[in-house]
C-alpha cells in the first residue's frame, strides 16, 4: 500500500533534451532530477526501457530485460575511457521530436568503436566489473545476445531464420555459430552493461537526492523477442512457430474494434509447472532497477483477451482465465514488499479488482476520464481512495491542453462546474485537482506541466506510427516552474517523505 503523500513527474528519457539524437541516461538525465528537487518532487516515472522494435514502442522490444543501447550517454563513455573527445558528433539542432533513426545509426556505430577500445584498452577491474555483470545476468543475457547477434547476420524476424537457428534444437550449430561470432555476441553484452551501469548510477544519484524512479512492467513480450525465441514453449505458437492466439483489448474508449496488440498469448499452464520462473527473474530484475513498478495491463493476470492470430480486429476475442493469484502468491514469499502499482484502466471486472484488493496495490485515477458520466465516476476527484496514483493523464493520452481543447462547450462547462473555477489555464486546474487529491501519489506527465498541446502527444493507442517521439526543448524546465510545483507539494503535504517507503 501507499505509506505516504508523494507527487512526481512522467517523462520517459527519451523525451530528455540533449546533444544526442534522442534523449539518454547523460547530464540532461541528472538536470531533470535536480529539477526534480528544487520542485520538492520525489517521483519520477518513466516508460519501459528496453530496446524497441517496430514503431520504436517502449512496450514492444526485442527483450524483457535488455535495455536500450540508444540511450547509452557517450559522453560518459569519454570519461570511461571508452571513447575520446573527438569521436563525438557534433550536437544535434534542438528539437521537439527524437529521432531515432538517426540514433540507431550514429550512437550505434559510436558504440561499436568503444567497445573496441574497451577490449583493447579497458582497466582490468572495468574487466571484472564486465565479467562480473555478464556472469550475474547470464540467465537472459546469454540468450539476448545470440538473439541479437543472429538477427543483425539475417536481418529478419526469427521466425524466418534458417530451421537450425530458428528451432534451437540443434546444440552443435548453435555452438559453431557462437564461436564465429563471439566477437559480435560480446558486444551485445558490452551494450547491456554499459548500459546498466549508467541506469544505475542515476538512479543511485535520484535515490540519494530522494527521488523514487518509477519503473513500468509490460505484461507482454514482442513477438519478434528473445524471450519468445529461447522460450517457445511458454507461448501459443504453431509447428513454425507462428502465434496461434494474441493479445489485445475489446472495443473500448480508445476503439470501436477494440485493440489488436499482436503479442503471442502466455501459456500459464506451462508456466506453472516451473513455479513461474520466468516471472519471478523478470519481477526481480525490475525490482532491482527501479524502486517502484507499474505493471502494465494488470487486468491480464486475472483475465486476458484472447484473439486469435487469423483475425484482423479485437472484436471476435474471448476472456481467457490467467492464474494471476497464485503467481503473486509465489511473489509475495520471493520478496518482503511488492511496490507495485496496478494498471487497472479499461474494462475492470470483480476478479480483477479481488485480485489487486487481495493484494493492497495502488491503481490509477485518471483525470481525463472523469466527466463524461454522472457523479458516480470513479474517476472524479470525491471518489478518490488513498491507495491509488492520480494522473491528469498518461501518455496514452492527449495532453490535458489538447484534449480540453477539443471538448464542445457543455463538456467544458461541467467541469468549469465540477471544479468551481473559470479554467482558464488548462491544464493547470487538473494539475492542483490532482494535487489537492486523498491519492497518496500524484503524477503530472511533463507535457501538462508545460502546458502543450496535442502536438506534443507522446502515443495514440491502436496506431502504429508517428508515436514516442515528443521530446522536450531546452531551458524549459525553468527555475518559476520549479516553485510554481513546489509551493503546490507544500500546500497538499507532498513533500515530506521518508525516501525508504512508498
Amino acid at each position: 500500500m501507499l505509506k505516504q503523500r508523494r507527487s512526481g513527474i512522467l517523462l520517459h528519457p527519451t523525451s530528455l533534451p540533449g546533444p544526442q539524437p534522442i534523449g539518454s541516461l547523460g547530464q540532461e538525465a541528472y538536470a531533470f532530477v535536480d529539477f526534480l528537487v528544487a520542485a520538492r518532487q520525489t517521483v519520477w516515472q518513466i516508460l519501459p526501457l528496453g530496446p524497441t522494435g517496430y514503431g520504436d514502442c517502449p512496450y514492444s522490444c526485442f527483450s524483457a530485460f535488455a535495455g536500450n543501447p540508444q540511450l547509452i550517454d557517450l559522453r560518459q563513455l569519454v570519461l570511461s575511457g571508452d571513447l575520446k573527445e573527438e569521436d563525438l558528433p557534433p550536437a544535434v539542432t534542438a528539437s521537439d521530436e527524437a529521432d531515432y533513426p538517426a540514433a540507431a545509426e550514429l550512437v550505434v556505430e559510436l558504440l561499436g568503436l568503444a567497445f573496441q577500445n574497451f577490449r583493447t584498452s579497458a582497466s582490468t577491474e572495468r574487466r571484472q566489473l564486465f565479467q562480473e555483470f555478464s556472469q550475474k545476468q547470464g540467465f537472459w543475457l546469454t540468450d539476448y545476445a545470440l538473439f541479437e547477434t543472429i538477427r543483425g547476420e539475417h536481418d529478419e524476424h526469427w521466425q524466418n531464420w534458417p530451421a537450425e537457428l530458428r528451432l534451437l534444437k540443434d546444440a552443435s550449430t548453435l555452438a559453431a555459430f557462437s564461436r564465429e561470432h563471439r566477437e559480435t555476441i560480446d558486444w551485445h553484452c558490452y551494450l547491456q552493461f554499459v548500459f546498466f551501469e549508467q541506469w544505475r548510477a542515476l538512479k543511485s544519484y535520484a535515490n540519494q537526492r530522494g527521488i523514487l524512479i518509477f519503473g513500468d512492467l509490460p505484461i507482454f513480450v514482442a513477438e519478434n523477442s528473445a524471450d519468445v525465441w529461447a522460450n517457445k514453449e511458454y507461448y501459443y505458437l504453431d509447428e513454425n512457430s507462428r502465434p496461434t492466439l494474441i493479445a489485445g483489448v475489446p472495443p473500448d474508449y480508445f476503439s470501436s474494434t477494440g485493440q489488436r496488440w499482436g503479442n503471442p498469448l502466455y501459456r500459464w499452464d506451462k508456466m506453472a509447472e516451473d513455479n513461474f520462473s520466468w516471472w519471478r527473474q523478470r519481477f526481480r530484475w525490475n525490482l532491482e532497477l527501479f524502486d517502484i513498478v507499474r505493471v502494465d495491463h494488470f487486468r491480464g493476470f486475472a483475465a486476458c483477451w484472447a484473439i486469435a492470430a487469423s483475425e484482423e480486429t479485437a472484436v471476435n476475442g474471448y476472456w481467457m482465465e490467467v492464474p494471476g493469484g497464485a503467481l503473486f502468491e509465489i511473489l509475495k514469499q520471493d520478496f518482503t514488499q511488492l511496490p507495485i502499482i496496478a494498471e487497472d484502466l479499461g474494462i475492470i471486472t470483480p476478479d480483477v479488482e479481488s485480485l489487486r484488493d487481495g493484494l493492497q496495490l495502488p491503481g490509477m485515477k485518471i483525470l481525463q476520464f472523469a466527466f463524461d458520466s454522472g457523479g458516480d465516476n470513479p474517476y472524479l476527484p470525491h471518489q478518490h481512495i488513498p491507495n491509488a496514483v492520480i494522473y491528469t493523464g498518461t501518455h496514452d493520452n492527449d495532453t490535458t491542453r489538447g484534449w480540453w481543447n477539443k471538448l464542445d462547450d457543455p463538456a467544458r462547462q461541467r467541469i468549469r462546474n465540477y471544479l468551481m473555477r473559470p479554467c482558464h489555464d488548462m491544464p493547470w486546474p487538473f494539475v492542483e485537482t490532482a494535487f489537492a487529491s486523498v491519492c497518496k501519489m500524484a503524477v503530472i506527465p511533463l507535457q501538462d506541466i508545460l502546458s502543450l498541446g496535442e502536438e506534443s502527444r507522446m502515443n495514440t493507442p491502436g496506431t502504429a506510427f508517428n508515436n514516442w517521439r515528443w521530446r522536450a526543448l531546452p531551458k524549459t524546465m525553468t527555475p518559476e516552474l520549479a516553485a510554481r510545483l513546489a509551493h503546490l507539494s507544500d500546500m497538499f503535504n507532498r513533500n515530506l517523505c521518508d525516501s525508504t517507503e512508498m
